[in-house]
């Protein structure tokens, strides 16, 4: 392991966090806010960012990163983004302790959406701007956003970008991977400049809108209303939001495609198709079970159930209603809801549909393992058969993910949270979706936590967020061991 090289990278992220907050500075000034919260904190982490750039950057520019390299700065990386990026929050007075500025940075980052806000809106606009703007930064990926910008990233640039999207394969778009980066941003920034114009012609201001259209397409949730997408009335607003957040769970490389109008090339893809049939499936389901166990009118019904399924499969985190106060089945349904995600290759967190596809078909073809043991059946995802490698990779990730779930309510439930407050708040930390069930439910928030569980919480967003394997290969005795 090279550690000047992982240091010097690391300064470059964090003079990158430092450039993002000045962005926030012209709404504090439009506002008539003190801009020195956004100003100091964009300071210090550009100057010590730099510092150590160009310090180590002398001694090791030509050194090829190595695989535990990218997965050091990955997860460091993100570390160390929050706790820069939690300055402006403490440096004004809007959040007071280092324990809820940490938590509500890294749920920004980590496109969570969970927060210990108790009045969003008396919160500064430009502090408002940047807490968006974390989930942004962080919905596409901090690294690669970094590939894509600094041409210091170019060496070991694969290594990271695997590392920082572990799923069944990312995609390249192009053969070099820092071009790849470069066209997932453009695309990232197309439908959030899109989705801001048309969220203006429905009547929101130019702050609300570019500030919705950053967290919907970062499937990440926060919002500058206290009743989140509920305090907007208008069904155009809500449907604007609902399409946007399962285009933001589409694979990029399908939009890349869509966009290319090789329309073929997404219709055959068995992800999309899954993904697609589940939340029509699901929405119908809701529907129908808003329209009998209450007085709603269809439109309203079928537009909440839409709303809330995309927003959780999405683990997007928006609500326009309570879904924990329809009938008990739809509760249970949004649970299990939490443990699916969007697409791989999306911003979407959660398991993601593509391994559960994999899971079904392994599972099934077991089955015929078993009456024909001598022969050889592989599992079979978009015509192509997958490696063993793969398979046993979605095994391992998915039992890691369930114990990790156990293990956490546990953690969780000794810090004293009720029963229904812990599986719903380990559930929406590690699948990175915001609101959860019993005390931090749809109309709730997690300020009134105790700090310890606040602490496990943002350790369980950060795994979900980089699909556990990253994280946990550091506490592994052979990745500290010399080859």
């Amino acid at each position: 392991m090279n550690f000047r090289n992982v240091i010097s990278i690391l300064g470059v992220l964090m003079a990158l966090n430092g450039v993002f907050m000045f962005l926030g500075i012209p709404f504090s000034m439009y506002y008539d806010e003190s801009v020195n919260p956004l100003l100091i904190s964009g300071s210090v982490s550009v100057i010590l960012g730099v510092f150590l750039w160009q310090f180590f950057k002398l001694k090791t520019a030509r050194q090829e990163l190595s695989k535990k390299d990218g997965y050091l700065v990955v997860t460091f990386g993100w570390i160390t983004m929050s706790l820069f990026g939690m300055l402006p929050f403490l440096i004004s007075g809007s959040i007071t302790t280092v324990t809820d500025a940490f938590f509500e940075t890294i749920s920004g980052f980590t496109t969570t959406g969970a927060s210990i806000l108790n009045d969003i809106e008396a919160m500064p606009k430009g502090l408002l701007f940047w807490r968006s703007l974390t989930q942004w930064i962080g919905g596409m990926g901090i690294i690669v956003l970094t590939v894509a910008l600094v041409s210091i990233i170019g060496v070991g640039g694969m290594q990271l970008f695997v590392a920082e999207a572990p799923g069944i394969s990312p995609d390249k778009l192009k053969p070099r991977i820092r071009d790849t980066a470069k066209r997932l941003w453009l695309i990232y920034l197309g439908l959030t400049l899109s989705e801001t114009v048309f969220l203006m012609f429905g009547g929101m201001t130019f702050y609300d809108a570019i500030n919705h259209s950053l967290t919907t397409m970062a499937t990440g949730g926060f919002s500058t209303k206290n009743e989140s997408m509920a305090h907007f009335e208008s069904p155009y607003i809500q449907y604007v939001v609902i399409v946007f957040m399962f285009l933001a769970g589409v694979n990029f490389t399908l939009t890349y495609f869509g966009l290319k109008f090789k329309f073929k090339k997404v219709w055959e893809n068995e992800e999309f198709k899954a993904y697609l049939s589940t939340i029509v499936l699901f929405t119908l389901l809701t529907t129908a079970g808003i329209a009998f166990f209450s007085e709603a009118p269809y439109e309203k019904a079928f537009r909440d159930a839409a709303f809330q399924v995309v927003s959780v499969i999405t683990t997007t985190g928006f609500i326009t209603a309570d879904y924990t106060a329809w009938a008990h089945i739809l509760t249970v349904l949004f649970f299990f809801f939490m443990f699916i995600g969007g697409s791989s290759g999306s911003t979407a967190g959660g398991v993601k549909i593509v391994r559960h596809v994999i899971l079904f078909k392994n599972s099934f073809l077991e089955m015929k393992r078993l009456l024909h043991p001598t022969s050889i059946i592989p599992v079979r995802l978009n015509k192509k058969a997958i490696t063993e490698k793969t398979t046993f990779n979605v095994l391992a990730f998915i039992m890691i993910y369930i114990s990790i779930f156990v293990f956490g309510s546990i953690a969780v439930s000794l810090t004293g949270v009720d029963f229904v407050s812990t599986i719903g708040a380990v559930a929406t930390s590690l699948g990175n979706i915001g609101p959860g069930f019993g005390s931090v439910g749809p109309l709730e928030n997690f300020s009134h936590l105790p700090d310890l569980t606040k602490w496990i919480l943002a350790g369980l967003m950060l795994l979900g967020r980089l699909e556990l394997f990253t994280v946990l290969i550091l506490f592994t005795p052979y990745f500290w061991k010399k080859v």
